[in-house]
């Protein structure tokens, strides 16, 4: 499952795979119930280890098989982010991602109080990106890593038993990279709860609320980290 990541992986991987517990990675090499599928699951990890400067936690993949793609927050049923109207529909209709782009334009300082349509209609995106696609790689040129804290999704009644079992695995990860300078960005309440894993003591770490509520999109935090990003940039 882990051979289409980037080879600079491969190892911690390996070691970190074997991490969960049997019965469970039997389940992930044997069911097809699951999306992301075995073949995308491990998306993430396609950009090198060497240039992986942060790894972003999410909570757990979207809900909708054409949207969990492997990536956290990269909706893949998002095709343009805005519209002649402001946001694309698909956009708007994300909340999570909705309120991730407004918090970029509002760190910018092309939002201020104003976060409507007709607001956002009205700034100059002549020089932004297009696509969904696009954000994902410029996430990827500022070395992050798009990463849930449980890599798969069944049913929502199952979400808090996919991101137990999968603990281990990011325990060893972590584990594994607690000498590098890679940091953390940590999306909301499950994602805040690696911290109290002693294998995070060694890292730098950024806290905010989860994209979906909307205090995010006036988050200090949140401005401070990404304004210096320029992801909405050509």
């Amino acid at each position: 499952m882990i051979s289409y990541t980037h080879p600079s992986w491969h190892e911690i991987l390996d070691r970190s795979y074997k991490s969960l517990d049997k019965e469970y990675r039997e389940f992930l090499e044997k069911d097809d119930s699951f999306f992301p599928d075995r073949k995308n699951l491990f998306n993430a990890f396609k950009l090198p280890l060497k240039q992986t400067r942060y790894i972003l936690f999410g909570q757990d993949p979207y809900p909708r098989k054409e949207s969990a793609i492997g990536y956290a927050f990269i909706d893949g049923k998002v095709g343009d982010i805005f519209s002649e109207k402001g946001l694309s529909k698909e956009v708007n209709k994300a909340t999570s991602l909705r309120n991730f782009i407004k918090m970029l334009l509002v760190a910018e300082g092309e939002l201020r109080s104003d976060l409507s349509q007709d607001a956002i209609k009205a700034v100059d995106k002549s020089s932004y990106i297009k696509t969904l696609f696009q954000l994902k790689e410029n996430f990827e040129k500022n070395g992050v890593m798009l990463l849930n804290t449980a890599l798969i999704f069944t049913k929502k009644e199952e979400s808090s038993y996919h991101i137990k079992m999968w603990r281990p695995f990011m325990k060893s990860l972590l584990k594994e990279l607690e000498d590098s300078q890679i940091e953390l960005i940590l999306f909301g309440k499950m994602a805040d709860e690696l911290k109290r894993y002693d294998e995070t003591k060694s890292f730098k770490t950024h806290s905010m609320p989860h994209p979906y509520n909307i205090s995010f999109i006036h988050d200090k935090n949140a401005h401070e980290l990404f304004s210096t990003m320029t992801l909405l940039s050509l």
